[in-house]
């Protein structure tokens, strides 16, 4: 499903990914985790084609990204929903909704109604601007928008940070129906390693600009946490 292979990446003179190698298996829900600065979000980034790369291969469903635009990557079918969630806050839940629609490949122009099955707080309030929602109402926007381009595989970039915690809990719920019920291939960054244990299958680990660890989520133990994710 998604295959990143020596994947090297600078901010002028830093180098922030270090020859990054993973593969994700299709219907798999991968946690990836590291204490903070160790280049999680900009392999994210990366991915999506919103930072540049200096080598390294990324293939998802047979399609090589290295050097498409990263409106081509969400077309190819992978949904994003990146740290700070980045809604349209001035306009209206039904409208950021409508803006995943232009990446459909089926060219679908209507929002579908799963997304406001799973999230019926959206279809409430479709009517009010973005910026007028709380963060866990916006973060189920930006999942909801991610979603409505009928992604393969979705990528979340710290999806709990900053939510209230019977929000925490609907998002658990929700991206392990997507991923156990549906075959929605989830890879998402988290912190909270009670919520990666409840929802991940498998864990990545990455410690400054490389990953380290991988494997099941039940082969995360004690021993693990303390080297790379304790603070």
């Amino acid at each position: 499903m998604l295959s990143v292979s020596g994947l090297n990446q600078y901010y002028g003179e830093s180098h922030t990914l270090w020859d990054i190698d993973f593969s994700i298996e299709k219907g798999s829900c991968v946690c990836l985790m590291g204490r903070n600065g160790v280049g999680k979000t900009t392999l994210l980034k990366s991915i999506m084609g919103l930072v540049p790369v200096a080598t390294g291969s990324i293939d998802y469903d047979n399609i090589q990204l290295a050097g498409k635009t990263a409106e081509t990557r969400a077309r190819s079918g992978i949904g994003y929903v990146p740290q700070g969630r980045d809604i349209f806050p001035l306009l209206t839940v039904e409208e950021n909704l409508k803006i995943g629609l232009g990446s459909r490949r089926d060219k679908i122009r209507t929002i579908p109604e799963k997304i406001y099955e799973l999230f019926p707080v959206l279809k409430q309030m479709r009517s009010r601007r973005g910026g007028d929602l709380s963060g866990g109402q916006q973060q189920q926007l930006a999942i909801g928008r991610a979603l409505a381009i009928d992604p393969g595989l979705l990528i979340l970039d710290e999806p709990t940070e900053g939510i209230q915690p019977n929000i925490v809990q609907q998002i658990g719920d929700v991206i392990t129906t997507l991923n156990q019920q549906e075959g929605l291939t989830v890879l998402l960054v988290e912190q909270k390693l009670p919520f990666a244990r409840k929802v991940g299958r498998e864990f990545i680990i990455m410690d400054r600009g490389k990953n380290v660890a991988a494997g099941a989520m039940k082969e995360l133990n004690d021993e693990v946490v303390r080297q790379y994710l304790t603070v």
